[in-house]
């Protein structure tokens, strides 16, 4: 809610909102840029931008093979190998081809997860990379090429699963102020937003985004500081007051002196936070890779107790073969698949393995207020009639009959409250808005006001006398944003508006507790009156107020370094540090700001909060069905890993055993769409 009692006297006002906010999005250059996630694979060329019309001219599987080429070509070579050993009977043209196939898949695998090595990346690949190297070395290409197909190609579909889901974020990236009007005497031109110089004096239009921080010269300014500050509602700056960059002009044209330069202002600041922020979350351990730490030096002992047994180089590579964690790199990937396409059907889309893994594991849970919490919009919460001429009843649809041709939220408010009582609504005629103070208009024949203290003030023949407004109103409706009605000269009555939690977000609080997340809080810039009435209504049980996007940072990283897995929630600029600092960061991308959904993890592009749940449900489900196949497939190579130590298991026919084990565990993990 918010603590303004009158749309004059507080910051929030009218002006005309949605219009102008959609033009600058429309006009700010929308860097639309495809989120490629997972690590940079050799094997799959990754592309930037939308689809262009060589991708047009060739089919899904053509677009497949042309990004995945290893993969594609390991099985080819495999099936060609094969067919020219056992159909044609030639085994040494046969192996040639299986020998050729895995020399140009197997060696760039290699090379990969050396490269990860270097860097102290250490990962289930190891044991892979290893039977390839044996493989190439003992001349045992078949086993050697079932091993490349196995790991290039589960890398594959987890980052072509990714791709696909994270396609949907294209409209959402970040946007930024890119160009500024400067004036030039009596003309105005326009330049980079980079170019602007400090006591440059600029035109902000209507809809415009502030390329950099600025005071306001000559007349009031009405801004949009919702990507900044999170609260719904336009504010009015009168002369001489300080605004922000990334903020949207909603109201008429002003001149803005520049007093920072477009590096060192707000929105350049919060951009930095989030990198700085982005760079010290800690990377998230794979769930594969939790087990390779001890899976790993396992295999490799149990390969020389082979070697030392037999004394036979074929015993150690059937060993590595047998244990190449194929439940580690392909039960993980497949399971994430199911559970990435799963959200993307209910409105989530996530951008990285790690993420559903991690939110999966999620032990504290943290919104932002506003837009989050709250719906972000205002809503009708009292009327309050001054006096016996207009009941509360009247006054809500005399003042529908002329908001109803008005543009400004609080006039939509109005409406979809006269709406909700299915009565009819009157028409209205003669009708002016005052922008930024109220509007005005005949409706049955009553002259009806609506507007602002100080347009109530200045009518002729309305006079309540300084101070007399506020206190005609009950002591519980202060904090309130509030509209004033006069009908024919008198005034009748107060509208009051607040800024309502969403529907399903005490029920949503409930099963978090229920699905084991341990603690829940609101962090928020607002008051600490508003944040207390809307923690108790949603049933959160912390909160925090009057934060800056800094201290919502040092809160996250608070919460994340004593329990462990966080998960923040927000919609906003000012959130998106935040995002950026959680182990997993949600963000609203259905309304939300670009830079939001570009920090975060997860997108919800749906405008529900409660999805949250859903997702967190999702991937605790997901995580434990790969578990459970990582567990039994690793149990099943553990077995066999003994048995070839023995000298009972051929390389190949130990490939072959291991596409057994890769087939049982691929089925268990697609039971994540159940």
């Amino acid at each position: 809610m918010c603590a303004n009692p009158s749309r004059q006297s507080g910051p929030h006002v009218r002006g005309i909102l949605s219009k102008p906010i959609r033009e600058a999005r429309a006009r700010s250059s929308i860097r639309s840029t495809r989120f490629m996630t997972g690590p940079s694979y050799p094997f799959g060329i990754r592309r930037q931008g939308s689809a262009g019309a060589g991708r047009s001219r060739i089919g899904s599987w053509g677009r497949l093979i042309y990004h995945f080429p290893i993969p594609f070509a390991a099985a080819a070579g495999l099936v060609v190998g094969s067919a020219l050993t056992y159909l044609v009977h030639s085994p040494t043209l046969g192996g040639y081809v299986w020998l050729a196939t895995l020399l140009g898949g197997g060696i760039p695998l290699v090379i990969q997860t050396t490269r990860r090595l270097l860097k102290g990346q250490f990962s289930s690949d190891v044991i892979a990379m290893l039977a390839i190297l044996g493989a190439i070395a003992l001349d045992q290409a078949f086993a050697g090429v079932v091993i490349v197909i196995m790991q290039s190609g589960g890398e594959a579909l987890e980052s072509y699963a990714f791709h696909r889901a994270s396609s949907s974020l294209d409209a959402l990236l970040q946007r930024s102020p890119r160009s500024a009007h400067r004036r030039r005497g009596e003309a105005v031109e326009e330049i980079p937003a980079e170019s602007v110089a400090i006591g440059e004096r600029l035109v902000v239009r209507t809809g415009d985004l502030l390329p950099v921080d600025g005071l306001v010269v000559d007349r009031e300014a009405l801004i949009d500081d919702s990507t900044i500050t999170g609260e719904p509602m336009p504010r009015r700056h009168p002369a001489g007051d300080t605004l922000l960059s990334g903020t949207v002009n909603v109201g008429p044209p002003f001149d803005l002196l520049a007093i920072r330069r477009s590096q060192e202002s707000q929105y350049a600041q919060i951009v930095e936070l989030v990198r700085t922020a982005q760079e010290r979350k800690p990377v998230i351990q794979r769930l594969a890779d939790r087990y390779a730490g001890w899976f790993t030096p396992l295999t490799l002992v149990v390969a020389a107790v082979g070697w030392y047994l037999t004394m036979n180089a074929d015993t150690a590579l059937a060993v590595l073969v047998v244990a190449t964690p194929c439940p580690l790199i392909i039960a993980t990937p497949i399971a994430v698949i199911g559970a990435v396409n799963r959200a993307a059907e209910e409105g989530i889309v996530v951008k990285s393995g790690g993420a559903i893994e991690e939110i999966g594991r999620a032990r504290v849970v943290i919104f932002d207020k506003t837009g989050t919490i709250t719906s972000g919009q205002p809503e009708v919460e009292k009327v309050v009639a001054f006096g016996s001429a207009h009941d509360s009843t009247e006054l809500l649809r005399l003042a529908a009959g002329l908001e109803q041709l008005s543009s400004h939220p609080l006039g939509a408010a109005v409406v979809r409250a006269m709406q909700a009582s299915s009565a009819a609504i009157p028409r209205a005629s003669e009708v002016a808005e005052i922008a930024g103070s109220g509007v005005e208009g005949m409706v049955e024949g009553h002259r009806v006001l609506i507007g602002s203290a100080s347009l109530v003030r200045a009518r002729p023949g309305i006079d309540p006398g300084t101070g007399r407004i506020p206190s005609q109103l009950p002591a519980d409706t202060r904090g309130r944003m509030v509209s004033y009605v006069a009908v024919d000269g008198a005034l009748a009555g107060a509208i009051l508006f607040a800024d309502r939690i969403r529907p399903g977000v005490p029920e949503m609080m409930t099963r978090l507790g229920e699905i084991g997340v341990r603690h829940v809080a609101m962090l928020t810039g607002d008051s600490a009156a508003n944040a207390k009435e809307i923690a108790t209504i949603a049933h959160v049980p912390e909160y925090y107020s009057e934060l800056s996007p800094q201290a919502k940072v040092e809160r996250v990283r608070s919460y994340r370094d004593r329990y462990g897995s966080t998960v923040m929630v927000g919609d906003g600029v000012n959130d998106a540090a935040a995002l950026a600092a959680a182990s997993v960061g949600v963000a609203m991308g259905a309304r939300g700001a670009g830079i939001s959904a570009e920090a975060a993890d997860v997108v919800l592009l749906v405008d529900d909060v409660t999805k949250v749940a859903e997702g967190i449900s999702l991937g605790q489900r997901m995580v434990g069905i790969a578990r459970q196949g990582i567990v039994l497939g690793l149990g099943a190579s553990v077995t066999l890993m003994a048995i070839a130590a023995s000298g009972f298991i051929a390389p190949a026919i130990g490939a072959t055993l291991q596409e057994g084990i890769d087939v049982a565990v691929i089925l268990n993990a697609l039971r994540v769409r159940a």
